[in-house]
């Protein structure tokens, strides 16, 4: 009798098979990232033709497997937003690098357990130094650096709030918001990103608890900020925590950083610096100065999987208090192997337990560019940005964000409805040829393109402004 299930010959097919099954794969991909310029950015789907196809597969009865990956591949490629393709100005969803697709690899075929340090000292020792060099350039002192990769900014950004509760008020880990003497509050900008409701929710201080702070160009006030704060603690409130966004999702704006420093300093206050996107600007000596003051911030996010290109998720909590994010964290239980001496266990001083080795597909991508080679990057996309500027602007269309980093944001001087915005990007989107999105900046409706895949160029650049020129003149 065999000594193995039927299955195994799909789960651990012997070696011949397995390298054909490679070539395929690999040949597969090279083909997509050869031909997608050449495809449309979108296509319309229709969801029932796509869950029939899907459906179509019982479970039952084995496939064969190129077969099925050439299937899903075909899927994939009929029915996704391509955030590969260079005319893709979306959101920061940006083409990875391709040392980025082979970490991603590496990590899920060795697959370490980055729980403990002593079941994977290797990836553990690798995140350490890339979260070292991160802060290094954000301004940190790299050997005071502590922190954890996590599954993207809202993981990282929850993490920072945790750790300013923790640090506020010691008793909140073990009693909770009932050993608080009232109501804690915290503070972002109007135009952040509203992961800060769901981790409010999250930690139980309640959505009602997120302030958000008018703007000012687009920059958080800070007299405004500091108005609120007096406010709420005349009310009985207790501030905590205010936020600092370094570069929008919608404008790419940074916050007046130093400002913000300097009022948190003040009044007793975690400044937590969000710069999921922007914080990728620390690896351009040209663009680094926009970021003057966030060394200032008790802690950093930094999404990887953002302006730095490669695949999702990758995110980063930075901080240089080791102890509070421990105290945070701190668990023990027999089940886990002992710590190691002068290491950390990834699970005491963040909030997920099994992880993948998120870090790989960044350590090897900086391995093989160099901070040198992802500066030149992020100057021409800065380059390419400006160079769209100028090009909406003189085809008539007003700029109205202000911002070092590559966000352009226009909108048609001859109609400000939402509803006239909405539907030029609509229009572009529909044609394939780019794609852009609708924004309200401080209640004006405007159009938003970011340059964030690396594959894009002032052809690409150009065809957009074509594309927005066509738009607005069959519905003008």
């Amino acid at each position: 009798m065999d000594d193995f299930p039927l299955g195994r010959a799909s789960f651990d097919p012997p070696p011949p098979a397995a390298g054909a099954l490679w070539r395929h794969v690999t040949e597969l991909l090279a083909d997509e990232r050869g031909s997608i310029a050449g495809r449309a950015v979108s296509a319309p789907a229709d969801a029932g033709a796509l869950r029939a196809a899907i459906e179509a597969y019982d479970f039952e009865r084995p496939a064969a497997p190129e077969a099925v990956i050439g299937e899903v591949a075909d899927l994939l490629r009929e029915a996704t937003v391509h955030t590969t393709h260079p005319r893709y100005f979306g959101l920061f969803n940006p083409t990875p690098t391709l040392m980025g697709i082979v970490g991603e690899t590496l990590a899920a075929a060795f697959n370490p357990q980055l729980a403990a340090w002593s079941h994977a000292p290797a990836a553990a020792e690798i995140e350490a130094h890339l979260l070292r060099f991160l802060g290094g350039r954000l301004g940190y002192p790299p050997e005071r650096v502590a922190g954890s990769f996590t599954s993207g900014g809202a993981e990282a950004n929850m993490t920072a709030v945790l750790l300013a509760l923790t640090r506020a008020w010691p008793r909140y880990g073990t009693e909770g918001l009932r050993a608080l003497p009232g109501r804690p509050v915290m503070y972002a900008s109007a135009e952040s990103h509203l992961a800060w409701l769901k981790i409010a929710h999250a930690t139980g201080i309640g959505r009602d608890a997120v302030r958000l702070v008018p703007t000012t160009g687009l920059r958080m006030d800070v007299p405004d900020l500091a108005r609120r704060l007096a406010a709420d603690r005349a009310a009985g409130d207790l501030p905590f925590l205010v936020v600092a966004t370094a570069g929008t999702t919608a404008a790419g704006a940074i916050d007046p950083l130093h400002e913000l420093a300097d009022l948190c300093g003040d009044q007793g206050l975690w400044l937590h610096a969000d710069a999921a996107y922007g914080g990728a600007a620390a690896l351009s000596d040209r663009l680094r100065p926009a970021l003057s003051g966030i060394e200032r911030a008790d802690s950093i996010t930094v999404d990887a999987h953002k302006w730095l290109s490669v695949p999702m998720g990758a995110g980063a909590l930075l901080t240089t208090d080791a102890e509070g994010l421990a105290e945070t964290f701190r668990v023990t239980t027999s089940y886990m192997p002992a710590g190691v001496p002068e290491t950390v266990d990834p699970y005491t001083s963040s909030q997920q337990w099994s992880r993948r080795f998120t870090g790989l597909k960044l350590f090897l991508s900086l391995a093989v560019a160099g901070r040198s080679g992802y500066a030149e990057q992020l100057d021409r996309d800065a380059e390419l940005a400006g160079g769209l500027r100028a090009k909406l602007a003189a085809d008539g269309w007003d700029i109205v964000n202000d911002t070092p980093l590559p966000v352009v944001c226009f909108a048609d001087p001859g109609n400000g409805t939402w509803e006239h915005h909405e539907a030029l990007a609509a229009r572009v989107v529909r044609g394939g040829r780019a794609w852009i999105s609708p924004v309200r900046l401080d209640g004006r409706a405007a159009l938003r393109a970011c340059v964030i895949s690396h594959r894009t160029s002032s052809t690409d650049v150009d065809a957009l402004v074509e594309t927005v020129h066509r738009a607005r003149i069959v519905m003008t």
